[in-house]
């Protein structure tokens, strides 16, 4: 703790120059540093305040019945802080703190996959909201009957990538279908794919001439602001065949902007994967959307149960982890990941 004091009151001092906004690229970048090392620092200094206090109370149990009643929920509190630090220490990737761009898609299936593909961007939003983490819906693609064809959507907080990485792959549910009026036990899969956000300082080369931008008018659905013209954007980048398409900004030059970003991270994201494969580290979630590939199941029917595939943890209070309670697969996998 005293280096990271030291190092912000460096930061401090650097940010106190009278040239400091002359480069304002690293400028940013020093200020989100300078961020994270006070979110520390004053997570330290509260901690060891509560226990200070946790202390004091202690030596008032056995007089004071409300003593005894705040020392359980500053220990409750005190737990869960423990917890969060802990999850952040295992997130030390190059890009575990930056924020994270994310896609849905459901697997083969129909109505029912694609409202289970619904449901997951849901619990997904939920965990945001319990996180205090920022969400911009990027592209929204509704689904026929119900749910959706895909999403893509931005999650803007500390270590939002190192989170949700460990979310990434097939997720499999089964019910009884609410689309099925002989009331059948249904099997759904949809994926998660999640890519760092890229800063502009990170070098991804694109050449305009292996670009095909084709605009259209937005399905409405996911956005925020419905647009009448032909304003949405889709891009194929065409010699790696990935397409990113926005459609929830107010006009098309800042539709093609963020389509353009979200395309710098999914190259990005490619040249890392290519390196892991050579050293036969495939993602999971880049495996066919099908049985056997999951990595966690949902089954609502005819028990409930929440299964990783990958750690084993299992949860019974499904309709807690559908409302967005998962950090403690989250911290699982990643606890399983570090041990590997």
């Amino acid at each position: 703790m005293p280096a990271t004091r030291a190092d912000l009151a460096r930061i401090e001092t650097q940010a106190a120059a009278p040239d400091f906004w002359s480069d304002q690229e690293a400028a940013q970048k020093l200020l989100q540093q300078r961020s994270r090392m006070e979110r520390i620092v004053k997570r330290q200094e509260q901690f060891e305040t509560e226990i200070s206090d946790a202390g004091v109370l202690f030596e008032f149990v056995e007089e004071d019945e409300s003593s005894l009643q705040e020392l359980r929920e500053l220990l409750k509190h005190l737990e869960q802080e423990l917890d969060e630090a802990e999850t952040e220490m295992l997130l030390a990737g190059e890009n575990d703190a930056r924020n994270a761009i994310c896609t849905i898609h459901p697997g083969a299936g129909g109505t029912e996959s694609q409202d289970w593909a619904e449901m997951l961007r849901r619990m997904y939003l939920k965990w945001t909201e319990r996180r205090g983490f920022k969400t911009e819906i990027i592209d929204y693609q509704p689904g026929e009957e119900a749910g959706i064809k895909s999403v893509t959507f931005k999650v803007e907080g500390e270590y939002a990538y190192g989170l949700l990485s460990a979310e990434a792959g097939v997720h499999r549910l089964v019910r009884i279908s609410p689309f099925d009026q002989n009331a059948r036990r249904h099997t759904s899969f949809a994926s998660l794919f999640v890519y760092p956000e890229i800063d502009e300082d990170i070098e991804v080369e694109i050449n305009e001439k292996d670009l095909r931008v084709d605009t259209y008018r937005s399905t409405g659905a996911g956005g925020q602001h419905i647009n009448t013209t032909d304003s949405a954007v889709r891009i194929t980048h065409i010699p790696s065949g990935i397409v990113v398409q926005c459609q929830n900004q107010r006009s098309q030059h800042q539709n093609r902007a963020v389509a353009m970003q979200v395309l710098r991270s999914r190259l990005y994201e490619l040249e890392l994967e290519k390196r892991r494969a050579e050293t036969k580290e495939l993602e999971a979630g880049k495996q066919e959307i099908s049985f056997g590939s999951q990595i966690r199941n949902y089954v609502l029917a005819p028990y409930r149960l929440v299964k990783d595939a990958r750690t084993k943890l299992e949860r019974g209070d499904v309709d807690s982890v559908l409302n967005g309670d998962i950090d403690d697969f989250i911290k699982e996998y990643l606890l399983s990941r570090r041990a590997a």
